[in-house]
């Protein structure tokens, strides 16, 4: 009976570490290339037989077809950053080339006032640019954009407006995602000295962390406030399974906002909060072995529901930050690494195929049954972004 406790106890040490083991980055990067420069062939054939104007950015497969975005689109700056990300790690001239045109082509939306996902479209692009090169048009460009940003913010209720649409749902509605435009807000601080944009980021994050979250630290999607007292009038989940439910990429969006949050301002408040729900996260019992979430850890017919790989991408990606910062730093890496091998190991796709993805198996939104189990460019972008982290950790 010893000997055969002993066995099944090494076993699982053994399973253990091989799961945590730290992924072959340029592996990974070698794959990612090969896909990509597939995925800019068939860019050109999308935009040729659309035969519409402004299509500028891979989203995703629809109907088995490359689905291409205009810049307006909130996932329209994850491509451009996706090829900074191979230009960053290769250092090779023709993936700044491709990343500069593409990233061109966003930077309209810095006078676009009509949504909140700035710092999706234009920092993941355009500031990554920045970040690798110190151009200081791209330094413009973020600047204007965050101006654009904080006329979104309203100080009655301290946070920033998230979306226009749906005003027979939501007067005010904010949703968790919003977080993660607080990057853009921290650096035009940084960038220009102009405290205003630092201060509406920490105003937003902490009005946040006082409405968005549950005892248990998981979040709700969206929170409608009254515009004129900033009373909160309602708590949703709209892409989760119910209103209180934990809708995963919702829980990575909050991961890594406040992550990057203490990155800022080293204010503990924020690394408690990290780390409270990187615990929500790693320990919930429906959290499948190999840590790619299901689109909602609370969705009714675990284990026959749809995994989400881009979910599984920004907490991977927020991790590895956040283990910089943290005393648990060696628990978040083992878990980030665990995530990583899954994703490079059964979530990537093969050469030639996806469309030129990197991933596969994302999902958008399942209750409108919308990008069910396909690839997503957001998903490649924080991956990326992922492997980068890993391969500079101390």
């Amino acid at each position: 009976m010893k000997r055969y406790f002993f066995t099944v106890l090494a076993l699982s040490v053994l399973q253990t570490s091989t799961f945590a083991q730290k992924v072959n980055v340029k592996k990974a990067f070698d794959k990612a290339a090969l896909q990509t420069k597939v995925m800019l062939g068939e860019i050109d054939k999308a935009k040729h037989s659309s035969g519409k104007a402004g299509l500028v950015s891979p989203r995703t497969i629809e109907h088995g077809k490359l689905k291409l975005v205009a810049s307006k689109d909130w996932t329209s700056g994850f491509f451009p950053g996706t090829l900074w990300f191979l230009y960053e790690y290769t250092k090779q001239q023709n993936w700044k080339q491709e990343a500069e045109k593409f990233s061109a082509d966003i930077e309209k939306e810095k006078l676009n006032g009509t949504t909140h996902d700035m710092g999706f479209k234009v920092y993941c692009s355009i500031g990554t640019g920045f970040r690798l090169t110190n151009d200081a048009h791209y330094k413009e460009v973020i600047l204007q954009s965050a101006k654009t940003l904080v006329s979104r913010f309203n100080p009655k209720t301290g946070v920033i407006l998230s979306w226009d649409h749906s005003r027979e749902k939501w007067v005010n509605p904010v949703i968790i995602d919003n977080m993660m435009n607080l990057e853009l807000l921290f650096e035009a601080t940084r960038l220009s000295g102009d405290s205003s944009f630092h201060k509406i980021a920490v105003s937003h994050a902490n009005t946040t962390m006082k409405n968005h979250f549950r005892p248990d630290y998981s979040s709700y999607h969206v929170i409608d406030y009254d515009p004129a007292t900033g009373a909160v009038l309602k708590k949703n989940t709209h892409q989760g399974y119910s209103h209180e439910s934990a809708w995963s990429r919702g829980q990575g969006w909050a991961l890594y906002g406040y992550t990057l949050c203490y990155r800022y301002t080293k204010d503990p408040v924020y690394l408690k909060q990290a780390e409270n729900i990187a615990a929500f996260i790693l320990n919930h019992p429906n959290m499948p072995k190999d840590l790619i979430p299901y689109w909602d850890f609370n969705a009714p017919n675990i284990p026959n529901e749809p995994r989400d790989v881009s979910a599984g991408a920004v907490i991977a990606s927020a991790l590895y930050e956040l283990s910089d910062y943290s005393a648990q730093k060696k628990n978040y890496r083992e878990k980030a690494a665990v995530m990583m091998q899954s994703m490079a190991n059964t979530y990537t796709a093969r050469v030639g195929e996806n469309k030129g993805f990197i991933l596969t198996s994302s999902t958008g939104s399942k209750p409108s049954d919308t990008e069910v189990n396909e690839p997503l460019s957001y998903a490649d972008y924080y991956y990326l972004e992922a492997l980068l982290r890993a391969e500079k950790l101390k």
